[in-house]
């Protein structure tokens, strides 16, 4: 969190922290893997500021035995999970794996191979013909994480920029009892956990959302200012995989209840997720890893060749 020492003296974008973050990583996926040449995947994910949802790829990734390099998207063999199109040069050549435009305008990678999207609005805009996998890859977190006893009724889940929002705080303070702030700054094993001890969700971050339909906690989203980059367009998206016909959006400016909130909360359709599940995992042994010394991937991190 920002107000940490570490945070004041190493910010979290500062070389030092993500030289650790990426040792933390190969550690992890290394033993996974009982490997010290563990399976390696230079890959693009937005690696900014802290912020849960961005750090999936790698999460995800190492749970299957592959180490996720966090490597600029002109170098990247993928690009992982987020609004990161757009980011893309129009020469990539790498494998898109669950990938989402963040604005919807159409947008041609003809070099590219398209694993999977995180949906059909993206695809169409990329103009891929062909069947491939829909769905955001942090369904998965399913497979590995499971719904926790009940504490709080309702989780609220920022997105980074809604943080100080005063409907949302007063939503916490005043108007829902039993009510929790979940804090996306933090790494994605705090905020599942976090997530998995609600009831339900209510959320301004698309991975609010992602992560309780893969826990199967009923949740809603609602947007609120300001608003976010590209809009409602990923939310639109993602829900066209796992709630075909149906939008779990709600509106908060009036006055709700806890009972009205929870009222208003959705689970996803239980056979488009669990198909958006099968399929992205399948993708995985499809994604361009390669046997790598734990030392040959810092120095791809650090950029030599």
């Amino acid at each position: 969190m920002p107000d940490r020492l570490g945070d004041r003296v190493w910010p979290y974008d500062s070389a030092s922290r993500r030289r650790a973050r990426s040792l933390w990583r190969v550690a992890t996926a290394a033993a996974r893997s009982r490997s010290m040449e563990p399976m390696i995947l230079p890959a693009y994910w937005w690696n900014g500021h802290p912020n849960f949802g961005d750090a999936l790829t790698p999460w995800i990734l190492a749970r299957y035995g592959v180490v996720a390099v966090h490597t600029p998207p002109d170098r990247a063999r993928a690009s992982g999970v987020g609004s990161i199109v757009e980011q893309l040069q129009s020469d990539f050549s790498g494998t898109i794996w669950g990938s989402g435009l963040l604005h919807g305008d159409p947008l041609e990678l003809p070099q590219a191979r398209v694993l999977a999207v995180r949906g059909p609005l993206t695809k169409a805009a990329l103009g891929i013909e062909e069947d491939v996998a829909l769905g955001d890859p942090g369904l998965l977190v399913g497979r590995w994480a499971s719904r926790g006893r009940a504490r709080w009724r309702i989780g609220i889940v920022p997105h980074g920029v809604h943080r100080e929002d005063p409907s949302l705080q007063d939503l916490v303070a005043r108007r829902v009892r039993g009510a929790t702030v979940v804090d996306v700054r933090r790494g994605p094993g705090a905020v599942i956990r976090h997530i998995s001890h609600c009831s339900a969700v209510l959320t301004t971050s698309l991975h609010g959302l992602v992560v309780a339909d893969a826990l199967g906690i009923p949740a809603a989203w609602t947007q609120r200012h300001p608003p976010l980059w590209g809009g409602d367009f990923k939310f639109r998206d993602y829900e066209a995989v796992v709630t075909p016909g149906r939008s779990r959006e709600i509106r908060t400016d009036g006055v709700l209840s806890s009972t009205d909130l929870l009222a208003a909360m959705a689970l996803p359709d239980t056979e488009a997720r669990e198909e958006s599940i099968a399929r992205v995992e399948e993708t995985i042994r499809d994604l361009p890893v390669s046997r790598e010394s734990v030392w040959r991937v810092q120095a791809m991190r650090r950029g030599h060749r």
